[in-house]
């Protein structure tokens, strides 16, 4: 191996002279015993070192210690001595490309104070580079679409790119702003949030509201987020806006003496155990089993609505089953399942099934839900 007795001296070695170490190298690692070996490895990577050093002062300037770099070559050296292979080609070139991605990905990984994705870290890293040369050669900074052109990816790409760079070395919190030093940068930033004073309000309304009828929630809705008049909502909801105006103020009134309690008053129109009054009664008109409901339908009283049509249709020797809805205000998506669960098994015993005399808003849901069919007038 050339200058083997000055391998620990900084020499400025030759591309040549390192593939001929290299060579060299491979051939005493031939029949070599483990020491043999360990040593030949030690004398090409200290004969190296220099061509290491020179690849690692080439990303000085870029915010890291030249000491730092320097370390980052020689672990790449060591790996590029490790697997090298006079077989596969020069040693020099396998080096460079070995420590050079050692450096780059050090910078990748060690490097960014905020995580940026890996392509737009090296794209960041080819926008620097070519936005060097073009102000050289333009005498004045190349705009997006410069550089876009020049690197060959879209100008939104290259804004990523330099929005990106500046997660490289984010500015700390801690850095003064004031001559003298009272100030810090993360003073700056943020303040007192009003809305957070609110939020156990909104939580504790949110909660109350799943607790009112879903008519109520409605009609709520539709007035304090959907800014619609009283006559609007008597109209949809197929009552009197007198009826509306009623209701309202019974929900805004039990709403606001709820939010002062730590106890909820009990809700006007439920039975005892909180739960809706909703009722369920079965009479026959000659072969027709007719079944009335009075009161909300919704998902608490639905289970109550599915039992009491299950117990008439069975052992009734009946041909067909009406479901009077008259005294119905409110379906919900829990109370239309029951009647589309109804009108199938109906089906399937060959038996007549028809809801008659719906309000008009519930007639609606009734209609858009597949129910349209069985829609009946007495």
């Amino acid at each position: 191996m050339p200058s083997r007795g000055q391998v620990g001296e900084p020499a400025e070695n030759t591309l040549e002279d390192l593939d001929a170490a290299a060579l060299e190298y491979a051939e005493r690692r031939a029949g070599a015993s483990r020491a043999e070996l360990d040593a030949a490895r030690e004398d090409l990577v200290r004969y190296c070192l220099p061509f290491a050093g020179r690849l690692a002062r080439r990303y000085r300037g870029r915010g890291e210690y030249l000491e730092d770099l320097e370390q980052v070559a020689r672990l790449g050296l060591v790996k590029a001595v490790d697997r090298y292979d006079p077989e596969r080609g020069s040693f020099t070139a396998y080096a460079v490309i070995t420590i050079s991605g050692e450096l780059k990905r050090h910078f990748r990984d060690r490097t960014w104070g905020v995580h940026v994705p890996r392509r737009v870290q090296d794209l960041s890293l080819e926008v620097g580079h070519a936005s060097m040369l073009l102000t050289s050669a333009l005498a004045r900074t190349p705009t997006v679409g410069e550089l876009a052109e020049r690197l060959g990816v879209t100008e939104a790409a290259v804004l990523e790119a330099l929005e990106s760079a500046a997660g490289y070395s984010p500015a700390s919190l801690n850095a003064p702003v004031a001559e003298d030093g009272a100030m810090e940068f993360g003073d700056l930033l943020g303040g007192v949030d009003g809305d957070l004073e609110s939020v156990t309000d909104k939580l504790t309304v949110t909660d109350l509201l799943m607790r009112m009828p879903a008519r109520e929630r409605r009609m709520l809705a539709l007035r304090f987020y959907g800014n619609r008049t009283q006559a609007e909502i008597a109209e949809e909801l197929g009552i009197s806006q007198m009826h509306v105006s009623r209701l309202l103020s019974r929900a805004l009134t039990w709403l606001r003496e709820a939010m002062l309690s730590d106890n909820p008053p009990h809700w006007e129109g439920e039975t005892r155990g909180g739960r809706p009054g909703m009722q369920v009664s079965v009479g026959r008109d000659g072969d027709t089993l007719l079944v009335r409901v009075r009161g909300e339908v919704d998902r608490d009283t639905a289970d109550r609505l599915r039992i009491g049509l299950r117990h008439a249709m069975k052992g009734h020797g009946v041909s067909a089953v009406l479901v009077d809805l008259s005294a119905v205000p409110l379906v919900d998506a829990g109370g239309v399942s029951v009647l589309l669960e109804a009108a199938e098994a109906a089906a399937a015993a060959r038996m007549e099934f028809g809801v008659t005399d719906a309000q008009p808003y519930v007639a609606r849901i009734l209609a858009v839900s597949g129910l349209a069919g069985v829609l009946r007038r007495a």
